[in-house]
């Protein structure tokens, strides 16, 4: 199977997405991270949820400049010739292009913050599905582990890509229970990492008719008052091991 894998690089989730390529590279035929422009995300996310947030955004937008050389997607990919793209608009000319070059079997979003349309999904014969950290049809959204931690259920979906978030039917689910005191980032990388053999076992089925289910409300970031009122931490630097980081003192 070919995939063209798009992911957000993060601590959040780049262990994860580093292992899913390392176990097969030959399968992998385009990834793309996502750039689009984290200054106007930053501004957006910092007037709804406050200086409180700054803290998990770093954790998710700032992992290509800590993650520890040598363990970097970017570095698997340049070792097993796998094209790479900045995206900042996945449906947009130059990653329609680049899909049309590259003949996916299948679009991957793992931890990806971009919608595909329609039109882009075809680019692909198995069309697009996607790996999402909560219980769907529970906790669409962005930050999904913020209300599976404060609401309780902490689990994973594998899931049909849809051009609504995390709107599409689920073909593997699974609840993982996570030890106590995670904060929302350590609890997201636990589920990243939990889900990897659903993928495996999605990807094995397909092509394999989702599970239908209702679709709840979306689960937006939380703004400031929500997270005064939470006793649930966004990010704490003590769930992420040290072996994820470059070494002090530079590279």
């Amino acid at each position: 199977m070919r995939i063209a894998l798009f992911t957000l690089e993060s601590l959040a989730s780049a262990e994860a997405v580093h292992a899913f390529v390392a176990a097969a590279p030959g399968r992998i035929v385009l990834l793309g991270h996502s750039a689009p422009d984290r200054g106007a995300q930053l501004r957006r996310h910092w007037a709804r949820g406050g200086a409180a947030m700054i803290p998990y955004l770093a954790a998710n937008f700032s992992a290509p400049g800590l993650l520890r050389r040598g363990g970097r997607l970017s570095d698997l990919c340049r070792a097993h010739n796998i094209p790479t793209h900045a995206v900042r608009d996945v449906n947009g000319a130059a990653m329609v292009e680049a899909l049309r070059a590259a003949r996916p079997d299948l679009i991957l979003s793992f931890h990806f913050d971009q919608i595909f349309r329609p039109e882009t999904l075809e680019l692909a014969r198995l069309g697009g599905i996607n790996v999402h950290p909560s219980l769907l049809p529970r906790h669409r959204g962005p930050i999904p582990t913020w209300y599976s931690l404060a609401e309780g259920g902490t689990g994973v979906s594998v899931h049909v890509l849809a051009p609504r978030i995390d709107a599409g039917g689920v073909l593997e689910q699974a609840e993982i229970p996570l030890p106590p005191g995670l904060s929302v980032g350590g609890a997201a990388r636990a589920l990243h990492l939990a889900a990897l053999p659903l993928l495996e076992r999605a990807l094995a089925r397909l092509p394999a008719q989702p599970n239908a289910a209702p679709l709840l409300p979306y689960c937006p970031f939380p703004d400031a008052a929500a997270l005064r009122l939470s006793r649930v931490p966004l990010t704490r630097w003590q769930d992420w091991p040290a072996s994820l980081f470059a070494p002090a003192g530079g590279w």
